[in-house]
């Protein structure tokens, strides 16, 4: 069995090997609803397309009415969401949900909907053994269908829970994206560490990519920018960001200093590696 469809279209997604991937992910009215941001979806993702990222995260409905809508210009690599959950509602203010997760589509139909990964969630930290031992045999079934067909995997590994206090902890982030990586997935999503020195210490001990979520909105544009400089200089492939992008004061412009931020590393480490 040849890898070489895998490699082709993870290499599309984390933008090649001389820079660092700038990821949108507008995948969150599924779990979510149309948060603000989220309004006229087909119009967001052209803004998108036309901006210099590399890949989208989206649902495969969306995907469907986009590839429908009128296109002009190359595209983005495209990211499919497989899996819904209850985990952000679980703990919530309440904190009292239940804990579920569900695939909603399977690895081929992602490829049939065009895109060139597909995207999991792996949670661990809750306290609940039944519901993480789903987690590991749902990721575990999809990596292995991603290496038939021949498509990337990209696990959003997350701690969240009672028995979580910090999910940034480098504890938690050593944890879950090891235990992605021993699952087969190719590249991981997960929380940032707080601090440049501790995340690369996580970006070390993985053995695969690292691209950091943005999260929750920050305080501000600056305050993400100030993220994106950070874990590029922890050696992270790159950031999956969503609501610090869409609902930015100005999408445009943030989206265009983070890639800069994105690319100055680069340009920065690759001058290191040659003198």
């Amino acid at each position: 069995m040849s890898d070489c469809g895998k490699k082709i279209r993870l290499n599309r997604v984390l933008g090649g090997s001389k820079r660092r991937a700038l990821v949108v992910a507008f995948d969150h009215a599924l779990v979510l609803g149309p948060i603000p941001g989220t309004e006229d979806p087909l119009g967001k993702i052209r803004q998108f397309a036309q901006a210099d990222v590399d890949a989208l995260l989206l649902n495969l409905g969306l995907m469907r009415q986009f590839a429908n809508s009128k296109i002009s210009g190359p595209l983005p690599a495209l990211i499919a969401r497989l899996d819904w959950t209850t985990v952000w509602s679980a703990f919530g203010q309440d904190g009292g949900g239940a804990l579920h997760s569900s695939l909603v589509a399977r690895p081929e139909e992602a490829l049939r909907h065009g895109a060139d990964a597909v995207l999991t969630y792996l949670v661990v930290g809750t306290g609940d053994a039944e519901f993480e031992m789903k987690e590991i045999r749902r990721n575990a079934e999809v990596a292995r269908e991603c290496e038939r067909v021949g498509i990337p995997l990209i696990v959003e590994s997350l701690a969240r829970g009672k028995d979580v206090q910090n999910p940034g902890d480098p504890k938690w982030l050593n944890l879950h994206t090891r235990m992605a990586a021993e699952l087969g997935a190719d590249a991981v999503k997960t929380d940032y560490s707080g601090d440049t020195a501790s995340m690369r210490s996580v970006v070390e001990g993985c053995p695969i990519p690292i691209l950091v979520l943005g999260g929750s909105r920050n305080a501000s544009d600056q305050q993400a920018l100030d993220v994106v400089r950070e874990v590029a200089a922890a050696g992270a492939a790159g950031v999956f960001f969503g609501r610090n992008v869409f609902q930015a004061d100005n999408m445009s412009s943030f989206l265009e200093q983070a890639r800069a931020a994105l690319d100055g590393s680069a340009k920065t480490e690759f001058q290191a590696l040659i003198r």
